[in-house]
Order: structure tokens, then sequence, then C-alpha cells
């Protein structure tokens, strides 16, 4: 029952058949576009929460700004603007008149209107009406938001012309605390991706060519996927004075001196459900952490005979009203009975694809015995992934069961994380012949030929060429920089900075 393509066999098509057969999205009839399924946006529902959660105890508040931004805002700020100038959707017309039996855009806008690719030009406008004086400051909001970004090569969850995301915008009085802010809510995503999402990352901070259009400063999280390819899982950007100055983002100090604000942004989108499944889908389809998963368990009946409905159905009753007492990650465990009129072995099948942590199948027999049958997603094909099993046991151990599952996960994923990172790659002879070699994925606890490479670089300034012709990227500068010197792996000078070289989405 397995799916179509095979992780080993061809890793692109097994990652469209997993979204395709877990169904948690599909692509739309307007191009570039995607239709999140009730499965799929049931997850990122459960993101969303967790870091709203996150956000307000942060003393974040969450607001809504236009998704439609003059022109003349992104024209403030040169750098910024060609940074997503070629990615921009821009609103010309405001209406639709019929000539000649067709629809024609009529009514020219005197501004052209941009369609929101990110929000710092229209979240700074309303901040220089906002602040006034030092007392005005910090101004702390985030907002949940669709993005449109004209993305020419689409991938469900990865890159689509339309995507969900949150943002978060803040502005200071001085540039300490704003880098504060900034590195706080790096710290949020690592927390995010690595104890809700079981996905580990690497924290640091982007060279110079991949920052943020008119940041000072940007950091990341990066994630392994299971090819060994990078996923840059989120963002958090010091924009020091930049947008202030734009915008003028302007307060009167304690000095009683008129000085710009510095400001930040940050943010994670749906491109981390992407994440997630290219760090936990095997090729049987979907496994979802149990703290993101719309239902962490799945009652299906089984119900062989007319006669048995009612006792079966009884039974699951009471056994999920037992188990919704149980808040094992501090809320009540998401359980669905499945009642469908679909056979117990399509349903099981379907579960499985989507990834459902655990599904019982429960009959007659079951209820006899007082048992459950008891099918953990993470372990299907192992002996321990099917277990008959007492049913007060079953749900007296529940949330030890689930907590194990989330558990396991990370430390999987964490296992592989570390034992491909390679650090014997040492001159640039080696280094170009690795990637020059390396088109595979990684199988479970082995190296394979695609990994991270943790190596030194000078920053010299032609090395985003260098880059480009090895289809390599640096994926971040490392916080722990061992200091040492060496030499660059792009360049073959010598060097002391630590970086992350990868293949990326």
């Amino acid at each position: 029952m397995g799916l179509k393509n095979t992780r080993a066999g061809n890793y692109p098509e097994w990652y469209q058949n997993v979204v395709a057969e877990s169904e948690m999205a599909e692509n739309s009839s307007s191009p570039g576009c995607m239709v999140i399924k009730p499965w799929g946006y049931g997850i990122w529902e459960r993101i969303r929460d967790v870091f709203d959660e996150k956000i307000k105890e942060t003393d974040h508040e969450n607001c809504y700004f236009p998704m439609f931004i003059p022109l003349s805002f992104f024209q403030k700020e040169a750098e910024h603007v060609d940074g997503f100038a070629k990615e921009m959707a821009v609103v010309t017309h405001s209406r639709l008149a019929m000539k000649d039996g067709k629809l024609v855009p009529e009514g020219k806008l005197e501004e052209p209107l941009i369609v929101r690719p990110t929000s710092e030009a229209i979240i700074a406008d309303s901040f220089s009406k906002w602040v006034k004086s030092y007392r005005d400051l910090p101004v702390l909001v985030n907002q949940w938001a669709n993005v449109v970004r004209w993305e020419m090569r689409p991938r469900l969850f990865l890159r689509t012309r339309e995507f969900l995301w949150q943002e978060g915008h803040t502005a200071h009085a001085t540039a300490q605390e704003a880098e504060e802010e900034t590195k706080r809510m790096l710290e949020a995503y690592r927390d995010l991706c690595e104890n809700t999402l079981a996905m580990p990352v690497l924290v640091g901070r982007k060279p110079e060519h991949e920052k943020f259009p008119g940041a000072v400063d940007t950091y990341c999280v990066e994630a392994m996927m299971q090819d060994g390819k990078a996923l840059q899982a989120g963002t958090s950007h010091f924009l020091g004075q930049n947008f202030a100055k734009s915008a003028n983002i302007s307060f009167v100090n304690k000095n009683n001196e008129s000085e710009f604000a510095y400001t930040t942004s940050w943010g994670v989108s749906t491109r981390l459900i992407g994440g997630v499944i290219m760090t936990h889908a095997d090729d049987e389809g979907m496994v979802v952490p149990p703290k993101i998963a719309p239902y962490q368990i799945i009652l299906v009946p089984v119900i062989k005979k007319a006669e048995d409905e009612g006792d079966v159905m009884n039974y699951i009753g009471k056994i999920a009203e037992e188990l919704k007492k149980h808040a094992p990650f501090g809320e009540k465990i998401r359980i669905k009975i499945d009642k469908r009129n679909k056979s117990s072995v399509d349903k099981f099948w379907e579960w499985t694809r989507k990834g459902a942590p655990i599904i019982c199948e429960i009959g007659k027999r079951d209820v006899d015995g007082n048992n459950v049958m008891v099918k953990e997603r993470l372990k299907l094909g192992t002996s321990e992934g099917k277990q008959i099993l007492n049913a007060t046991d079953f749900v007296a151990a529940i949330d030890d069961r689930l907590l194990n599952i989330q558990n396991e996960m990370f430390t999987k994923a964490k296992n592989r994380l570390e034992q491909n990172i390679l650090t014997d790659i040492t001159t640039q002879e080696e280094f170009n012949k690795y990637f020059a070699e390396s088109n595979s994925w990684i199988e479970d606890g082995k190296q394979g030929k695609v990994a991270f490479v943790r190596g030194k670089w000078s920053g010299d300034a032609n090395s985003e060429e260098l880059l480009k012709a090895m289809k390599i990227t640096i994926r971040c500068i490392p916080f722990d920089q061992s200091g040492t010197q060496g030499t660059c792996l792009l360049t073959g000078k010598p060097a002391t900075m630590d970086v992350i070289y990868a293949r990326s989405y």
C-alpha cells in the first residue's frame, strides 16, 4: 500500500505523492496557487495556535494591515523594492467592463497598488503615525495574513504565488533593544520548530548577500530535509533605521531630541508544512507529530454485523470520553471517530497516508474483551506498530504514548541532522569534488551523498557568483564559531569564519 514513488527512487515526485495521498493540498485552477485541504489546513491551524500563544506571551499584539500597498511606499526604499520587484503582483485598474462580448479592465488607477509581498512598507507608514515620543515605544505587533509573490516554479507548500504566514513588526528606541528583539523571536522560531514540529534546526546569521532586502542583519533557522537539502524555516530581521528613515518613524527621545526608531520584522509561513513533510514522511505517506496533528487519535469502528453496531459505537464513545480527559500537551486530546461508510481497511490506509499518530480499530471482539487494537503510525511495519491492549490501560497511558511519539520523531530527525553535517572537508579541491558528485538522498542512519558541509569562508566579494556556479548556498553563519584558522572552501584563501554550505529549497 506504499506510495507510487519512494524517497530513494524519485524524491521530488515522492514529495508530491505525499501531499496528494495525505489530502493536504492540491494545485488550484488559479495558476501557481494551492488549495489547502482540511487535513493540511488543520496542521497549519495547530502551528498558528501554538505560535500565536508564544507571540502573546512575549507582549506582542495581533492586528491587521491592508493587502494593497501604494507603489510610492515601495519607491521610498530602493533596496527593498529591488529584492521583491520581480515577484510583485500589481493592481492597475479598478473594475471590468463588457466590450464586444469580452470583459476588459477599465478605470485605470492614478497610482498602482502592490498586492502585499511583505508589509514593512505599509506598517512603517502606520508606525510613523503612532510613534511621537520615546514613551510610545516599543511597538510590538504581529499579523496573520496571506502574501502574494509571483513564483514562476510553484511547488505545494514550498513555493506558491499565494501563501499564508505571520509577520511580526516592531519599533524600538535603541538599536540594542531592536537587536535583542530580533534574537528573541529567532529563539521563538527555534523552539517552535524543535519542540512543536519535531524538526531540528541550525541557528545563525545570513551572509551579506543572503540578507532580507533592506535589513542590517538577517538571522535564520535552517532545517535538513531527508534528501540532505536545506530548508529555511524562519527568519528574523534587524532592520536598523532603514525603514524608519524612509517612512519617517521618528520620536522625541529622553533628551528632548528627535531621532529615528529602530525596527525589526520576522516571519514563518505555510512553508513549515513542507518542512514537516520532508522531515518526517516515509514511503507510506505522511507522519504528523502529535502536537500539530489535527486529530491525534483516530477511532475506527469495525462492524461486521449490523446487530453489533450499537455495542461497538457505545464502547467507542465511552473510550473517546475517557481519552478527552487527558491533556499531554496542555490541551485536550483531539479525537476523530470515523463513522464513514467505508471499510475499516480503507479507513486505516487513508489515515496512515495522512499520518495520524495513533489509529485504533475496535470491533465486537474488542468490546467483549475490553480491548483496543492500537496502531502507531511512526512504528508502522514493526513489531510495536500493532498491539492489542486493554482499553483501560491504553487510556491510562495515553499521555506517555503521545509524548514518546513526539520525542521519538524529534530524536530521529536530530540524529539524521547531526550525522550529516560534514566537517572533514577542508580544502577547495575536496569541496568542489564533493558537491560535483552529491546527487542522492540520505538513508536513515547512514551518511548520504547530499549533506551539509561545515567549513571556512573568507567572506570574499565574489562568493555569490561562485556559489551560483556550484548550485549551492551558504545557509547561515552559525553562532557557535570555532575561531580557528583554516582555508576558505570557496576560494582557497585563509579564513576563520565557519559557515554551513548546502543545496537548498
